[in-house]
């Protein structure tokens, strides 16, 4: 089983839309054997514009938490995928693999919107890429 781990600052946001999207894209491509998760270095709650704007695209963010990345094993992490943009990201260690998605802060329902969009487009290139290979 690969695990895979979203990070951002608050993991309010953008990595948890991250993480339902990873998900359901798993589901719908057969990759039973992905774990996905978030966290961030100074976790809050889940926004409740990124609950609306996942739920435009039918996944449920409502009971997602926000975790921090010092509770998650590094041990246990395949690929950790950042996506702070002028922001500091949040540190981990470990010999996981690496990606960077540099996106702002959204603010405002259409910039969450937009945010999840773009972070759908990357997994569906990232997820073909690397678990589809054949």
């Amino acid at each position: 089983m690969a695990k895979v781990l979203f990070l951002c600052v608050a993991n309010s946001a953008r990595s948890q839309m991250a993480e339902g999207l990873a998900r359901a894209k798993a589901l719908d491509l057969g990759l039973d054997s992905l774990d996905v998760a978030s966290a961030g270095s100074s976790p809050s709650t889940v926004n409740p514009l990124a609950v609306q704007a996942m739920n435009e695209v039918g996944i449920d963010l409502s009971g997602h938490t926000s975790d921090a990345v010092d509770d998650v094993d590094p041990d246990t992490v395949d690929w950790v995928i950042t996506l702070c943009a002028d922001e500091v990201c949040p540190a981990f260690l470990g010999e996981a693999r690496r990606r960077h998605w540099p996106l702002e802060d959204p603010d405002g329902l259409e910039d969450f919107r937009q945010a999840r969009d773009v972070i759908s487009d990357k997994l569906d290139a990232w997820m073909r890429r690397e678990f589809q290979r054949g």
